[in-house]
């Protein structure tokens, strides 16, 4: 168990072009706002839900890789949020597949928490995803 609060994991996807070349952004950061970890990759050609899903996959992996057992999520993506939630149906084959590899990981948490916020509020994700499309 760790020795502070619950870890805010901000999560962001982009694709130019929908589908297009995609990006994922993630920054896991303290209560307080201090970065703990953050991820900027590119992965390959996909559509925005796509990329949206990826970066909460990412983001899960990467807090259970370094232990995290506390995790709140926070993305701009109200369709990603409410499809994990539960509260949509996921139709989409490609987003299926997120949706059960996310499920999976989600049981390997102690407290997991998943949120929607307004864009400005997930500003360093969405920088994050920006930097891996303009990296060559």
């Amino acid at each position: 168990m760790h020795n502070r609060d619950a870890l805010f994991i901000f999560c962001d996807g982009s694709s130019r072009g929908n589908p297009g070349p995609a990006t994922i952004g993630v920054s896991a950061q303290t209560r307080d706002g201090e970065e703990i970890f953050f991820l900027s990759e590119k992965i390959g050609n996909a559509t925005n839900n796509v990329a949206e899903w990826s970066a909460l996959a990412r983001g899960m992996e990467e807090a259970l890789s370094r232990d995290e057992k506390i995790v709140k999520f926070r993305l701009d993506s109200e369709l990603v949020v409410k499809q994990m939630k539960g509260e949509y149906k996921v139709k989409n084959q490609d987003l299926l597949k997120y949706k059960i590899k996310c499920d999976q990981l989600k049981t390997k948490f102690e407290y997991f928490e998943i949120l929607y916020v307004p864009r400005e509020q997930n500003s360093r994700a969405d920088a994050l995803a920006n930097l891996a499309q303009d990296s060559p």
